[in-house]
């Protein structure tokens, strides 16, 4: 470790609460899938900022955006409006396939923001059970956590808002025993990212649709990883399943924050004014940078690129005898490894100059820039298997 980084390092300790543990990496620029460290060392970028940075790093399109909006308008408080905002609004409904007035939009700075958002819109309905499926993450805030089930995240915050039901993720009989007239509404993840990418089963989601309509309930999915083109589609979610609410984050801004609350049909009237608020949401830079995401997929026409990568990505980790399962869908992938070594195999990867998340003992997750090149791909398969050496030598 050089002198900087361990100066660093050891200033971040003095001065930032300890809430992450150590960086692993003190990071200085980034072009693409690539970053640098303060050493100038180089590593291909399969975190993406925990699937943040759809456009990679330094992408001129979100440059120009942010810059352009900033030299214009930067911030007007919700007593006003603009056009990036409405822009935005506009385009995500109609990314969810809602024509004009068939939904509504409230912009937030985060994905556990957005669930916030969701979580008090479902309390509009007079009811107040939420039924969650188990490895679920929907964030850090008091609400969100009551809805996230890893109880060590809980656990430390308890008493946190009740009436929240746990089901196995994928069981549909389970998720149909839970729920009854009095629930609000189902929360499901179509991916659970933080489990290690645990795709939902083939007509799951469908069969929740159905679960909510026979009770009364609202099909709250929360797209906040698995959305804005990550999976080769714009939601990760079955197009003929219409949910009520739709929460994204992450890779909408492409690095700069701002989430969403959708609420199609009926459950986007549900807040009203003074039921809900924020400083920042919806705010013209943000949303221009979104924008700027938005169109740059669909200019460069990455939810193809997404699909083909991702293809190749899961083949060439699942050739591997010592990884025993791959999952996922376009570049939201996940493998179990054949002992529980994920964390020593996550600091071999680094060592060899690529970033790979490793959430649980046996589980590495990868979610790179959409804009990852098939070189990328290519050198990182060649060097799996002696990373793999390497960490469970």
């Amino acid at each position: 470790m050089s002198d900087a980084v361990s100066t660093y390092s050891e200033r971040y300790a003095a001065s930032l609460m300890n809430t992450f543990g150590p960086p692993k990496l003190v990071l200085a620029r980034g072009e693409g899938a690539h970053v640098w460290d303060t050493d100038g060392k180089e590593y291909v970028d399969l975190l993406g900022g925990i699937a943040v940075n759809a456009l990679g790093h330094a992408h001129p399109a979100i440059i120009e955006a942010v810059t352009g909006q900033l030299g214009t308008l930067g911030h007007i408080s919700n007593f006003f409006t603009s056009a990036p905002q409405v822009e935005l609004a506009e385009k995500l409904l109609e990314l969810l396939g809602q024509a004009p007035g068939e939904g509504k939009v409230f912009f937030t700075n985060s994905g556990t923001e957005a669930n916030e958002a969701a979580f008090k819109l479902t309390r509009r309905t007079g009811r107040t059970q939420i039924v969650v499926a188990e490895g679920s993450f929907h964030g850090r805030t008091m609400g969100a956590l009551a809805l996230t089930s890893k109880e060590a995240y809980r656990k430390p915050f308890e008493p946190l808002p009740g009436d929240v039901v746990f089901v196995p993720f994928g069981d549909a009989e389970a998720l149909a025993a839970a729920v009854t007239d009095k629930t609000a509404a189902i929360l499901l993840e179509p991916i659970q990212g933080e489990a290690g990418v645990n795709v939902a089963p083939e007509g799951y989601l469908t069969a929740a649709r159905s679960i909510a309509d026979e009770h009364g309930a609202l099909l709250w999915l929360d797209e906040i990883q698995s959305g804005m083109g990550r999976t080769g589609e714009w939601f990760a979610h079955d197009a003929d399943v219409r949910p009520d609410i739709v929460t994204v984050a992450k890779g909408l801004g492409g690095g700069f924050p701002i989430g969403a609350c959708i609420g199609l049909g009926d459950a986007g009237t549900l807040l009203e004014p003074g039921n809900h608020g924020t400083t920042f949401g919806g705010n013209p830079v943000a949303c221009a940078a979104a924008l700027a995401v938005i169109r740059t997929i669909e200019d460069e026409d990455l939810l193809e690129h997404v699909t083909v990568l991702g293809h190749k990505l899961r083949d060439g980790l699942a050739a591997d005898p010592r990884v025993t399962e791959v999952r996922g869908v376009g570049l939201f992938v996940g493998l179990d490894l054949s002992a529980d070594v994920s964390a020593d195999v996550a600091a071999a990867a680094q060592r060899a100059g690529f970033i790979v998340n490793n959430p649980t003992p046996k589980r590495i997750r990868l979610v790179p820039p959409l804009v990852l090149s098939e070189d990328d791909v290519n050198a990182f398969l060649e060097a799996w298997p002696k990373i793999l050496d390497e960490a469970m030598a």
